[in-house]
């Protein structure tokens, strides 16, 4: 004889008081708990890694300088570069680096930007030019 044989064939209880919980509601009591709310993408957005923008040397000043001048003359061809600039960071300090190609419609001197088909980028984050 078990410990149990006694209890083992009565009814399960029912509260007279209480409605009975539906099996969805009871599996809801069981789920993951997360008591500090968007902590896991603050700590996400931490991690992301954002890169210093670099400030070119005067040599390179100067060879962007030229290149920019040299793609004033041509504009009437339309030509194809390759730039690399600096995107900031919408959320963080910092930003990255992106490498494009791209055609030059037009290059803005009095608002410093470089106008492509594509998009506009200030004079002041390009850090790398070449013609293709």
């Amino acid at each position: 004889m078990s410990r149990y044989d006694d209890i083992i064939d009565l009814p399960h209880h029912r509260s007279k008081t209480h409605p009975h919980m539906p099996i969805a509601d009871r599996a809801a009591q069981f789920a993951p708990f997360a008591a500090l709310t968007g902590y896991g993408d603050a700590v996400e957005e931490t991690a992301r890694y954002t890169e210093e923008k670099l400030e070119p040397d005067a040599d390179r000043l100067a060879e962007l300088d030229e290149r920019l001048c040299e793609l004033l003359q041509h504009l009437d061809e339309r030509p194809k570069v390759r730039v690399t600039y600096f995107v900031k960071d919408e959320k963080k300090t910092g930003g990255r680096y992106v490498t494009q190609s791209f055609v030059i419609r037009k290059v803005d001197t009095y608002a410093k930007i470089l106008v492509t088909e594509e998009k506009n980028i200030p004079l002041q984050d390009i850090f790398w030019l070449e013609r293709e």
